[in-house]
Order: structure tokens, then sequence, then C-alpha cells
């Protein structure tokens, strides 16, 4: 189960995306996003992209895209997702990019940076959280169409894609990217975007997410190397640890008091201080700390709240398999506020975290996914 709550969610339209007369004004898209000119002085590798530079192929896919009928059926605000997708699928290349002594040249490591750096971009935007999220998807998972065969588990990949995002969007941007390129597997790229379209529909998960037969039976599918998705789970949780996400100064405090009063609360803010160490520090002793009080809460089937940023993917997993591994049902709970808002609130704390390490954090957070926990709550202010 997902829950979204956000302080205001208007009609979205993307600046600069085109709307009846397909027209695309690029000088208008320069001015507004500068951020785009460096993808001029990027160049690819000519095996798979001999239409020459980033910026060149950027527009090209995104020419593509609104020339494909699907994208122009759809209303304003869904056009909107995409082209702004398509406009900032590459926007981290300059950064990956290498070219060896060889001349080959890679640009490994772009779609994860850039889909933090979209992430920004949008906030700088206040674009609404489930559509921010959505592109950022698109922008992570735009190229699984083309190469989702060759994983382990093909099954699984589109799977845990459609609770993210559409796989049909995904299809769509995929076509559009390879439209906008020239090489010479272009033709096979296609068909095999066809294939991934076909296979999603015959398990049910192309224009939707994929249906568990329960919020459990999608837990465990997620948490087993060999699940199946078709499994109903029998519930024999015992009860609930609240997993608490979010940059320092959201705000966690605040609604543990007023949504969770009853329930006890480990919080590695309060052991820091406790233990008489900074944020700046080396944590690894407040976490074994505040790990060893949780064993006892959960020995005793007691349900509590784990109030700490839990920023990163690796950190939540780490606690999340021992909580469950106690029959624990986990909720995530996810905090943002626009990040003045965030800076001031952090300055009012009693023990403020330096403004650095912040925005450190900030360029760090990987947001928790429904794949992650039973139940995730997002509550966003805007």
């Amino acid at each position: 189960m997902m829950n979204i709550e956000i302080e205001r969610d208007l009609l979205w339209t993307f600046p600069g995306c085109p709307a009846t007369n397909l027209q695309i004004n690029w000088t208008e898209i320069l001015a507004t996003f500068p951020c785009l000119k460096s993808l001029a002085s990027c160049e690819q590798n000519p095996i798979y992209h001999a239409e020459g530079n980033v910026w060149i192929h950027t527009q090209l896919v995104c020419e593509a895209l609104i020339s494909l009928p699907d994208w122009q059926a759809m209303n304003s605000q869904d056009r909107s997702i995409l082209f702004a997708a398509a406009l900032f699928h590459d926007i981290a290349k300059p950064m990956a990019t290498q070219i060896a002594e060889d001349g080959n040249i890679t640009a490994k490591g772009h779609v994860n940076l850039g889909a933090r750096m979209v992430r920004q971009i949008l906030q700088d935007l206040q674009t609404p959280f489930a559509i921010r999220e959505t592109i950022v998807a698109i922008v992570k998972y735009e190229s699984l169409p083309l190469w989702f065969w060759d994983k382990p588990q093909p099954l699984r990949s589109i799977i845990k894609a459609s609770q993210l995002v559409r796989c049909d969007w995904l299809a769509l941007m995929a076509e559009a990217d390879v439209r906008g390129r020239i090489c010479a597997d272009r033709d096979k790229l296609l068909a095999t975007i066809e294939f991934f379209r076909e296979f999603c529909r015959e398990h049910d998960c192309f224009e939707r997410a994929y249906l568990f037969a329960s919020d459990l039976s999608r837990f465990i599918y997620f948490h087993k190397e060999d699940g199946d998705p078709t499994y109903s789970a029998y519930d024999d949780t015992r009860f609930e640890v609240i997993l608490m996400c979010g940059l320092p100064g959201t705000g966690k405090d605040y609604r543990i008091a007023q949504k969770y009063p009853d329930l006890a609360v480990i919080s590695l803010d309060k052991l820091c201080q406790e233990m008489k160490i900074s944020h700046t520090d080396e944590q690894g002793s407040i976490v074994r700390a505040g790990r060893d009080l949780a064993r006892g809460y959960l020995q005793s089937e007691t349900p509590f709240v784990w109030n700490a940023t839990n920023i990163v993917k690796p950190i939540r997993s780490g606690l999340i398999r021992l909580f469950a591994g106690y029959r624990a049902r986990i909720r995530v709970v996810y905090l943002e506020v626009p990040i003045d808002r965030l800076l001031q609130q952090n300055r009012s704390r009693k023990t403020p975290v330096p403004t650095a390490v912040i925005h450190r954090y900030r360029d760090r957070l990987e947001i928790p996914d429904l794949t992650e926990a039973h139940q995730l709550d997002c509550f966003v202010e805007v």
C-alpha cells in the first residue's frame, strides 16, 4: 500500500512542452534550462550514436517523441511528463562521459546520476511530488525496454518497474530514444521494444502496476530471490515497525509526536546526544546502539518507531531485513519539505545539523519506493 499526502497538487505542465502546434522552441528551452548547454560539448560513442553529440541526440529524441501518435493522444499533463523525461534523460552524460586512450567513449553511471539531477531540477520548479518522481523513474528506467531480456530475471525487472512507473510510458520513451539516434541495430532495438510491450501485456503490467494478492505478498516477492509473483502469502506478521525517512529538519520528531504518541521511539539523534557524538563524527556506534534497543522491542513484539534520516536504500534495506526477521510489518514514512523551509526548521532545532551536511545528504537522497516495505506513506509539503 502506498499513501501520498501532498499539501497542494495542481494541474501541471512543463515549461517548453509543445502544445497543439508540435513545434519545440529550443531557444526558449535553453534559456529556461541553461544546464542543458553542456550537452552540446559532450561527444558520444559513434557506434551507438552516429548522430553526434548529446544535445543533437536530445533534440532528436524530443522531436521523435512528439511525433508519436500515442504521445499526441495523451492529455497535456501526461505529455509534459514524457517530454520532460525526454529532455533530461541524458542530463548527466557530460559528468559521466570518459574517453579511453583507444578513443572508446563511455558514460557509465549517467543514469543514476541523471535521476538525482532531474529530481533537483524539478524540485526547483516546485513540481508536484508524484509527477516529479514519475519523471525521475522514467529517466532511471527508460532503457529497460531495450535490455530487460538480458536481465537475470526479466519478469521481475518489469514487475518492479511497474510499481514505480507505467511500462507503456517506458516503451514510448525508449522508442523515442531509438528513433532519435543513428545506429546500425536500430531496427533490432525497435523490435525489442515491441517484445517488451507484449511481455508486459502478457503479465498484465503494461498500463498499470502489477497487482499482487496483498501487500505482504508484494513484500515477500521483492525480498526473495526466487519469489513467485502469484503467491498469496499467509499473513503471519505480529506487530508494526515504523521506519522514518527524510532529511534533517523535515519534521520527523513533530510527526511522531502527533501521529504515534504512544509508540516507543528509537531516535538516533537522541542517542547522538546521550553518547556525545556529533553529526560529522563516525556514526557506527550510534547505529549499533540503536539496533541493540530495536532487538529488545522486536523480541518482545513491541511496536516502535525507528527515527533517523535513512536517506539511502542500503541502510533502509538492512533495517528492514532485521525487522522482518521478527515478523514485523514495516511501514516506511517519508517526509519532504522545500529546501528553504527545511533549512529554517533545522536552524530552530535544539542541535541543528550543519548546513553543509544537509546539502550532502540531499545529494545522496534515495526516496523510498513501494518495493521496499509493506506500506509506504509520503507526506510532502510544497
